[in-house]
């Protein structure tokens, strides 16, 4: 079992940044890949960006490619996403997930591949 926690998110103006946070209790993430998702009113919940075990192969949506990144500290049990020059279409419930694997460098990048989700926390970008 995995208990994911996001935090960090807020309401921020277009080109604002924020720091995504997603600690992990009840199992070590040094076992685990992680991703971030987000789910917009209306729309499919879609990938932002994945870490594999290793934290060697970060991949990320084309559409916050350049913007986003994604680390993880396994000492602290905690992967970030840092969000810069947000984009009102950024706007979004964001959640992380995470899939245990024996693999040390996949990087999954689909909903149906992760066993473990959080609540979600909101990031609201303004005009």
């Amino acid at each position: 079992q995995a208990q994911l926690a996001e935090s960090g998110g807020g309401l921020v103006q277009a080109g604002g940044s924020l720091r995504l946070s997603c600690a992990a209790s009840e199992r070590t993430i040094s076992s685990v890949a992680m991703g971030w998702f987000r789910q917009a009113p209306g729309k499919e919940r879609e990938f932002v960006a994945g870490i594999s075990r290793s934290g060697s192969t970060p991949y990320y949506a084309g559409s916050v490619k350049g913007r986003f990144t994604n680390t993880r500290d396994n000492d602290l049990n905690t992967v970030f996403l840092q969000m810069n020059s947000l984009k009102p279409e950024d706007t979004a419930v964001y959640y992380c997930a995470a899939v245990p694997t024996g693999d040390y460098y996949v990087t999954p990048t689909t909903a149906s591949d992760y066993s473990y989700w959080g609540q979600g926390t909101q990031v609201t970008v303004s005009s």
